[in-house]
């Protein structure tokens, strides 16, 4: 086989949703959404969504109305669907038709709604410093008569710094949403991920975590969620002072066993790991050498006892934010890259097949 192997376990994101519902639970006493937009962070919503609906999740969240369309065909009814971005100019019909909750971000959403579907449920995002959607308090203080009185389904704001635990952001975001936001009846939520790790304070009525449920930072406690195996498909020997890859920017300081992998920047290993990254023949480090290029990466595999068949990049060894240091950025860039050329297995006794509906009959 050709492409990559990209494993994906159910389990373990299934696993890590109720350490971080039992968080929040604990804590605050809040429910536990989940954050499932770009398709599961790049892993599959139409499996992943399912199986932690079955988990107990029952609010969702989704960058766009049309992931929210998607997303409501693999669940069926009984979840509450919330859109980020809100109402968009041409979504009324997409919030309608699947019962989308728009998290409405401006004056001009709030009218656009209550004008294009009266009675129907949404949400407001307000803006408590990140500077990135919501209203400011000024925009709120002119609506807030009239939101309320149409009963929101959430009232929510984001953090920005919530993975820097003792960042003096995280409390000026909780001062100004609680001022915002204090008096109101309706459910409130403040935190993702690193929010629920700050503690019961940020936590409010739902928490709505996302690379977490992943295997990323900040939840230090995640279990792995993703194990990405690289075929190899040719295996060369080259002497001292020969070139590998595009740009010749790595020359062999003696002879050396190079081994040819079957995947490279389409497929989402980035550019930046040229000569960064390592892989692993089981528990054996494997460097990566030469350029990353479109299809391809090569790898030093002279230490290696026999010729391998395969390397992991992601697995036991090597976490996605292990991963994502190497290429200079974060484990969600890692995932949500990863590439469509990978043959995708889902494990464990959780997975679903796709299509499965998410709520028990």
């Amino acid at each position: 086989m050709t492409a990559g192997m990209l494993t994906i376990d159910i389990d373990a994101a299934v696993a890590n949703w109720r350490a971080l519902a039992a968080l929040s639970q604990a804590g605050a006493g809040a429910r536990t959404g989940a954050t499932i937009k770009a398709d599961a962070y790049g892993l599959g919503a139409d499996r992943l969504g399912p199986a932690l609906a079955r988990a107990g999740a029952r609010q969702f969240f989704v960058a766009l109305a049309q992931e929210g369309a998607r997303l409501r065909a693999v669940l069926g009814p009984g979840a509450d669907i919330f859109v980020y971005c809100g109402h968009m100019a041409g979504d009324a019909a997409i919030l309608r038709d699947h019962g989308l909750i728009p998290l409405l971000n401006d004056p001009a959403q709030v009218s656009r709604h209550l004008q294009a579907l009266p009675g129907h449920p949404f949400g407001i995002q307000l803006d408590s410093g990140m500077n990135r959607l919501g209203m400011e308090p000024a925009e709120w203080a002119g609506v807030r008569a009239a939101v309320l009185a149409g009963g929101p389904a959430l009232i929510m704001s984001h953090l920005a710094c919530a993975d820097e635990p003792a960042h003096a952001m995280n409390q000026t975001q909780l001062d100004n949403f609680r001022a915002m936001t204090d008096g109101c009846t309706a459910p409130r939520s403040l935190s993702a991920t690193g929010g629920i790790l700050l503690g019961a304070a940020w936590q409010f009525d739902l928490t709505r975590p996302g690379i977490g449920l992943y295997g990323g930072a900040p939840f230090a406690n995640a279990r792995p969620v993703v194990q990405l195996d690289l075929p190899v498909i040719q295996i060369r020997d080259i002497a001292a002072g020969e070139p590998v890859g595009y740009g010749c920017t790595w020359v062999a300081p003696g002879p050396r066993r190079i081994a040819t992998l079957a995947a490279g920047y389409a497929d989402g290993l980035l550019r930046h790991l040229t000569n960064r990254a390592t892989l692993w023949a089981g528990d054996t480090p494997c460097p990566l050498v030469g350029r990353v290029s479109m299809d391809l990466i090569t790898v030093d595999v002279t230490h290696l006892p026999t010729a391998p068949e395969v390397l992991t990049i992601l697995g036991p060894q090597q976490t996605v934010d292990a991963l994502a240091d190497a290429a200079g950025t974060i484990g969600y860039e890692i995932l949500t890259s990863l590439g469509p050329r990978y043959s995708r297995h889902y494990t464990g006794t959780d997975a679903p097949k796709a299509g499965q509906a998410g709520f028990p009959a």
